[in-house]
């Protein structure tokens, strides 16, 4: 990873994209418990939360908060102004500047001049809290492309923890703009691919994904040539040692239990069936530009080695941590810098017991599926990660069978590899996945038609109805 400017210098400017969800909230942890490293200059969400988000951004005193859904518009506006009535009026931060709408402070992180910040959507734009002295309430943005007019506005790191797919264009946005990049979307790298790849200067992306950050980190002990293999850890979620067979009958319920983290409902899916791990697997090649034969995947299930760089003299390095997002989520916001005290750390006092198993990929084949769609390359992971969104969708409202997840987003991009080559554009991208979304909701479809006719009869394709 490039150079980066020490965030031990100066407060650094943050954008945080997803500030609602889980690894947003976290990353909110850290940054008010270290205004001397960090302040929050601009926040956007979805809008399912927006008393959330308008707490957040009276505390932080930001200048410009973005939801995706034009809906949410008036339920942030009335909770601003009852959030700012609640702090006296005031916003934590300073006021804003006439020119860009931003506290003023130092200058930020070098790099290619970001578009101009477009004026908020007509009837979006609050007006002053109420009274002199008092600083206005921040611009509200909203609508399909708000998320990533923030994600370019002045600012040193953009953190981007935006679920899923539609994270892609906040990215692009980021980079374009020359931010630093604190990725934890990991599906906008995955999908956008070469797309992404080619936008980004060295060092500009930094995982926040604890596999990823922990590669980072142990790349540190070595040179490049160095490097015999990546070695990504899985806790196997929490249907670890069941067979095909015993995965049969599996709730939503069951699923979102995991045994070791706490992350939003997407990833905790994606973490039981698997899918997870092999889209970290493409993101740790995309990131680190080893090939898929040498990124291996075993199952830890304690989650405290997040992950491990062999080298080719025997040394294997691992980076050891409890399974706590704030350690990662700092280091990417703090970047090459640690930030203290972001989490407790491992108690040596106490007896452990670490332990470490090969995947069972015949039970959990979404791993390899991972690995072909990757080495496809072009818009194959866009395939990929499309179908297993509109896949986790109908699992969690009671359409489709746990096991039929993976297996249908087998066959997605199995049909997709005629379709596979280099992404050249974002069109290329959104193409892929408008295909990918449609081919996977035709099969979950199907497979309702298939076991609302035959009751009791075993389906063709994933081993369950239930």
């Amino acid at each position: 990873m490039g150079e980066v400017e020490s965030s031990r210098s100066r407060p650094r400017d943050v954008v945080l994209l997803g500030s609602t969800g889980s690894v947003g909230t976290q990353a909110a942890d850290v940054i008010r418990r270290n205004p001397d490293r960090f302040r929050v200059t601009g926040l956007a969400a979805g809008g399912g939360n927006p008393d959330l988000l308008a707490a957040q951004a009276i505390e932080f005193g930001v200048a410009v908060v973005a939801v995706a859904q034009e809906s949410a518009v008036s339920g942030v506006r009335e909770a601003l102004k009852a959030h700012a009535a609640r702090a006296g009026g005031a916003r934590a931060g300073p006021p804003p500047t006439a020119l860009t709408g931003q506290p003023p402070g130092p200058p930020a992180r070098p790099g290619p001049p970001a578009r101009p910040i477009p004026p908020p959507l007509r009837g979006h734009g609050l007006s002053d809290a109420g009274g002199a002295g008092r600083a206005p309430l921040p611009t509200v943005l909203a609508g399909t492309d708000a998320i990533a007019e923030v994600a370019a506005w002045p600012a040193d790191v953009v953190l981007n923890a935006v679920t899923g797919f539609s994270g892609l264009a906040a990215t692009l946005a980021a980079l374009r703009a020359g931010r630093v990049l604190a990725l934890a979307n990991k599906e906008s790298l995955i999908t956008g691919g070469p797309l992404v790849a080619g936008l980004a200067a060295p060092g500009q992306i930094v995982p926040v994904d604890s596999e990823h950050s922990a590669i980072a980190q142990c790349l540190r002990c070595g040179s490049g040539g160095e490097v015999a293999r990546l070695v990504l850890t899985a806790s196997g979620g929490p249907f670890r040692g069941r067979d095909r067979a015993e995965l049969a009958g599996i709730t939503p319920e069951q699923a979102l239990a995991h045994p070791t983290w706490n992350m939003g409902p997407v990833i905790t899916i994606n973490s039981a069936t698997l899918v997870n791990k092999g889209l970290e697997v493409i993101e740790a090649h995309l990131l680190f530009g080893l090939g898929f034969d040498k990124i291996k995947v075993v199952v830890h299930p304690q989650s405290v080695i997040h992950s491990m760089v062999e080298f080719t003299d025997g040394s294997t390095i691992a980076q050891a941590s409890p399974p706590d997002m704030r350690i990662p989520i700092a280091l990417a916001l703090g970047w090459p810098d640690r930030v203290p005290g972001a989490a407790p750390s491992i108690d040596w006092t106490s007896a452990h017991t670490w332990t470490f198993e090969p995947l069972d990929e015949n039970a959990f084949p979404a791993v390899s599926i991972a690995r072909q769609a990757g080495q496809a390359g072009g818009t194959a992971p866009a395939a990929y990660n499309a179908a297993n969104e509109v896949c986790v969708a109908a699992f969690m409202a009671g359409r489709l069978p746990f096991v039929a997840i993976v297996d249908t987003v087998a066959q997605v991009v199995s049909e997709h590899d005629g379709r596979a080559g280099e992404a050249v554009s974002l069109a290329d991208v959104r193409a892929a996945d408008r295909w990918a979304r449609a081919r996977a909701t035709e099969l979950v479809a199907a497979w309702g038609q298939r076991t609302h006719h035959a009751v009791g009869t075993a389906p063709k394709r994933g081993g369950s109805a239930g």
